[in-house]
C-alpha cells in the first residue's frame, strides 16, 4: 500500500477551521447558533477597495504578475512601513504573498534547515506550530501566563536559546489573546536576538486594531541591527476586512526575501492580480474605514468583557487589540452539566455548541487547554445573546 509523507501525517488540522465547519453545518441545518468562532471582521470590504478590484478586471488586469508582487504595490508597502512604522526598506526587501499565513509559511521554508528551532509563546496562533514542522523545524513552545499578559519575556527566550535556534515569532496584537507587547519588552527581545544572532518573525497583522490609546510598536524599528534580522509580517485581511482576497506581505533581509520569491515561483506563483490592485487601493488611500471598524471593535470589546464579569468561574485578560478574548474556563472543568462531563476545552466547546447553541473555539489548539477563544467580530446583539446563553448553562 502506498504511504503518505511523514511530514503530512505529523500536521494537525486547524481547530479553528474544524469548529467553524461544525458551526456552519448547524446553521445550514436551520439551528439558531450564536457564532464566536470567526477569525475575520464581520464588516464588508470598503466600497472603494472593491471598486479597485472590479476596475482591474474591466481593464483586463487578469494575467500573471511578477512573482513577488507588482511594483506599485511593493512601493506602496515601502511607503506604509516608512510612514506607519518608521522603517526604511527598498522594494527588493519586500515580497507580496497569498495572505499573511502564506507569508509566514514561506519565511519558515526559506530560513529553516532540518532540526532548526523556532521559539514562540503559548498561547499561540494555531498555525505556527504546524508551519514550523512543515519546514522540518522544531517548535519550541514557551508557556506564558495571564499575569504576564501572555507575552514572552527576553529571559524566557534566553532560557531556551540553543545553537539550533533559528528564529523567534512575536505576535502583537495577539491571536488568540488580544494582548500587546510593551515597548520595553520588545526592546529587550531585540537586544537578545541581535546578541545571539537569530531571526525575529514579527506577526503584525492586527496592527491597526488597537484599543485604549495603545500605539503599535514594530520590533524592527529600534535600530538597524534588529531590522537586519527581522521579518515584519502584515497584510490586508484584518485591517480592511479582506480575508478572502488573500494578500499578505513582509519586509526583511534581502537574501531571505529573494529565497522566498524563488520558493513562491514554484508553488503559488504570483498573488492574484486583481487582489493586488485592491490591496494597493487599501494601503494607499483613506484609512477612515479602518478607524471606524476599530472604534466598533473597541465598543464590542468593552461589552463582552462586561458580560464575562457577570459569569462565575471565568477569568480573562482584557484584550488590548485584535478582536478576540481568551477567557479561562477551567474552574468549570471536571463538572457534569446536564449529564455532559466537561474535562477540557474540547468538551466545553462541544457542550456549549450542543446545549447552548453557542460556537466558541477550544483553547487546546492554541496550546492553552484552560481557555476558549471568542471572536467579538460580531454584532452587540449577538454578543449579548451568546453571553446570555453561556451564563445560563454555566451558572444555572
Amino acid at each position: 500500500m502506498l504511504s503518505l509523507s511523514e511530514r503530512s501525517t505529523q500536521v494537525a488540522a486547524s481547530s479553528t477551521l474544524a469548529i467553524t465547519a461544525k458551526i456552519n453545518q448547524m446553521v445550514a441545518d436551520g439551528l439558531d447558533v450564536v457564532k464566536f468562532g470567526a477569525g475575520e471582521p464581520d464588516f464588508d470590504t470598503p466600497e472603494h477597495i472593491k471598486e479597485a478590484g472590479i476596475d482591474s478586471i474591466q481593464a483586463g488586469f487578469t494575467k500573471y504578475t511578477p512573482v513577488a508582487g507588482i511594483s506599485e504595490l511593493k512601493n506602496a508597502i515601502v511607503t506604509k512601513f516608512k510612514n506607519d512604522n518608521n522603517l526604511n526598506y527598498e522594494p527588493s526587501e519586500v515580497i507580496v504573498n497569498c495572505g499573511a499565513k502564506h507569508t509566514i509559511y514561506n519565511i519558515l521554508q526559506a530560513i529553516c534547515n532540518p532540526g532548526d528551532e523556532v521559539i514562540f509563546a503559548a498561547p499561540y496562533w494555531v498555525s505556527y506550530i504546524e508551519m514550523v514542522k512543515l519546514a522540518d523545524g522544531i517548535p519550541i513552545v514557551v508557556e506564558t501566563t495571564a499575569d504576564q499578559n501572555f507575552c514572552l519575556t527576553a529571559d524566557q527566550i534566553a532560557a531556551v536559546v540553543t545553537d539550533k535556534t533559528k528564529a523567534v515569532i512575536i505576535n502583537s496584537p495577539s491571536n488568540p489573546t488580544g494582548t500587546v507587547y510593551d515597548h520595553d519588552a520588545l526592546r529587550e527581545i531585540a537586544g537578545l536576538a541581535t546578541d545571539k544572532n537569530f531571526y525575529v518573525i514579527s506577526d503584525e497583522i492586527y496592527e491597526s486594531l488597537l484599543y485604549d490609546g495603545n500605539q503599535h510598536c514594530s520590533i524592527a524599528a529600534f535600530d538597524s541591527d534588529i531590522q537586519a534580522i527581522t521579518f515584519v509580517v502584515n497584510g490586508v485581511s484584518k485591517a480592511y476586512s479582506m480575508t478572502g482576497w488573500r494578500i499578505g506581505y513582509t519586509a526583511g533581509p534581502k537574501d531571505a526575501i529573494s529565497a522566498m520569491s524563488r520558493i513562491q515561483s514554484h508553488s503559488t506563483s504570483n498573488p492574484t492580480s486583481i487582489a493586488q490592485k485592491a490591496a494597493l487601493m487599501a494601503i494607499s488611500s483613506s484609512q477612515e474605514a479602518v478607524k471606524s471598524m476599530c472604534t466598533a471593535f473597541e465598543k464590542r470589546r468593552d461589552l463582552i468583557c462586561e458580560r464575562f464579569d457577570d459569569i462565575d468561574g471565568v477569568t480573562y485578560v482584557k484584550p488590548q487589540g485584535a478582536f478576540y478574548i481568551f477567557p479561562d474556563f477551567s474552574d468549570h472543568y471536571n463538572r457534569t452539566i446536564d449529564g455532559f462531563k466537561i474535562n477540557g476545552s474540547q468538551d466545553l466547546a462541544n457542550f456549549l455548541l450542543d446545549s447552548a447553541k453557542v460556537g466558541v473555539v477550544p483553547g487546546d489548539g492554541f496550546g492553552a487547554d484552560k481557555n476558549m477563544r471568542l471572536s467579538f467580530a460580531t454584532s452587540e446583539t449577538e454578543i449579548n445573546r451568546g453571553l446570555d446563553r453561556i451564563k445560563e448553562v454555566l451558572n444555572g
